[in-house]
């Protein structure tokens, strides 16, 4: 699991060093609270439930969507704006950790699979 939040934080790390510039700021950290909520919330999810694969995507995505949703839901009461696109950001990191998540942890269940069959 440290291996998959190590490539996953390269991954965001070298992504958005490039891309900083054409995209909102705003943006970026919403989208890093939605993959550093997600990487946790996939954790969670697959630790609870034996680390099914659909409940794994599941947990990054809802605990993205919760960070998101109490994020903005903070910025309607103190700055009377609720931003969807803030929102849709911080799931879309959320989505992108549990798809990180799935490859990785799907080529080390093909390997296993491999050396159970010999």
């Amino acid at each position: 699991m440290s291996r998959i939040i190590t490539v996953l934080s390269l991954f965001i790390f070298l992504n958005f060093t490039n891309s900083y510039a054409q995209l909102e700021k705003d943006k970026v950290l919403h989208f890093t609270a939605g993959a550093v909520a997600g990487a946790g919330g996939a954790f969670i999810a697959s630790e609870l439930s034996g680390h099914n694969r659909f409940w794994t995507f599941t947990g990054s995505v809802a605990a993205s969507l919760l960070v998101g949703v109490a994020k903005e839901a903070i910025d309607q009461k103190n700055y009377n704006g609720w931003d969807n696109a803030d929102l849709g950001a911080t799931v879309l990191g959320g989505v992108t950790t549990g798809v990180v998540i799935d490859i990785f942890t799907g080529v080390s269940r093909r390997k296993n699979k491999q050396t159970l069959n010999y």
